[in-house]
């Protein structure tokens, strides 16, 4: 990585901002900001980085794989832990979690005792390792082998939704996210029923549709389009940091054009994906020169037999880290109990991002752009 190591000591004034279109008397002290996807508030209060950290600090691993690990679970070739032996795969290998938190034959009954209700779900839970190669990650990848990784998560999707009402599409990647094993790989979770933010985005957009005739999130990029909160854009695609973001490095990409689901996207659009992901990770692993942890994924319209006319395809991005390569935001207490509150303004994150240099993570088949 030969990105510059960035620190948040000198945090962008909102109110020198071009484009923000809101008071400084507001944008420039703590204030909240609404998050109409959710139906949510976060409390943003920017003065607060600079305050003294005593507290939890990660180790700072230099994370040196081999293309091939004889003890991994997921390389081509191995046993996996349930007993299951790899293909020797020589791109993607999608298969059912061995540990899997959903099941296919679940009941679907609903039972309740007064206040208390319980009901099955049924669904599904598949692995997607993304490369045969052990020592590489998501934005590491050669373009037409990300390109590649585009296409089954289309794929995926139009299977599994004949089956479930919701398909989720993610990756955790890093110890730091939970992820189990540092071979590139994501899951994609199916199950019956529309998960809790599955249901508050469907509700936002179906209520802003009814309202203005038009999509929330198509109105809210162009909008967005060549203001302080846009990390990087091509014709196909826009990566921003949203306005009402809750982690501090926190995006969301958004297709400039109709598209409800990853399936509905032609061949340049997938293609421009590719890259537009290849840019972002690369920015990040180069904001700390860290291999960046975080927690992805793509929001998609439910299988629900209804009309998503109102739903746009939309990934997020949640990474942890705040201040350093060590230093992450913790939702804690007031986070918890209260609200969000984040300690670094949307625009200031979204300036470090832009600034940060796109060369692509050690292990990259392709060259720097």
């Amino acid at each position: 990585m030969s990105g510059r190591a960035a620190s948040i000591a000198d945090p962008v004034r909102v109110a020198d901002a071009p484009g923000v279109g809101l008071p400084a008397r507001i944008l420039d002290t703590p204030h909240r900001r609404y998050n109409p996807l959710l139906d949510e508030w976060v409390l943003v209060s920017a003065d607060r980085t600079s305050r003294p950290w005593q507290g939890s600090r990660d180790a700072l691993v230099r994370d040196e794989r081999p293309p091939f690990d004889p003890e991994c679970y997921l390389c081509p070739g191995n046993d996996r832990a349930g007993g299951a032996v790899n293909p020797e795969y020589e791109k993607t290998f999608v298969f059912t979690n061995d540990f899997a938190a959903l099941h296919p034959d679940s009941t679907t009954e609903r039972a309740s005792d007064g206040m208390l209700v319980a009901e099955g779900e049924r669904g599904t839970c598949r692995v997607l390792c993304y490369s045969r190669r052990h020592d590489l990650s998501l934005g590491a990848l050669a373009l037409d082998e990300l390109r590649g990784v585009v296409d089954v998560w289309a794929e995926q999707t139009t299977e599994l939704g004949v089956a479930y009402q919701w398909v989720q599409v993610f990756e955790n990647r890093g110890a730091a996210m939970g992820a189990s094993n540092p071979h590139p790989h994501g899951q994609i979770w199916a199950g019956s029923a529309l998960p809790r933010d599955a249901v508050r985005e469907d509700a936002g957009q179906r209520e802003h549709r009814a309202r203005t005739g038009s999509s929330l999130l198509l109105d809210y990029a162009r909008k967005e389009l060549g203001g302080p909160r846009v990390v990087a854009e091509n014709e196909d695609w826009l990566v921003i940091v949203p306005f009402w973001a809750a982690w501090p490095f926190e995006t969301i990409v958004i297709p400039r054009h109709r598209a409800s689901r990853i399936a509905d996207l032609a061949r340049p659009a997938r293609d421009r994906l590719a890259a537009t992901l290849a840019d972002l990770i690369g920015r990040y692993d180069n904001l700390f020169d860290v291999e960046f942890p975080y927690s992805m994924g793509w929001h998609q319209a439910p299988f629900s037999g209804r009309s998503v006319d109102h739903w746009q395809l939309h990934g997020h991005f949640f990474p942890p880290l705040l201040r350093s390569a060590t230093i992450r935001k913790f939702m804690v207490g007031y986070e918890l109990l209260a609200e969000t509150q984040r300690d670094i303004t949307p625009e200031a994150a979204a300036d470090r991002l832009r600034s940060v240099s796109i060369s692509r993570t050690e292990g990259s088949a392709t060259p720097a752009r």
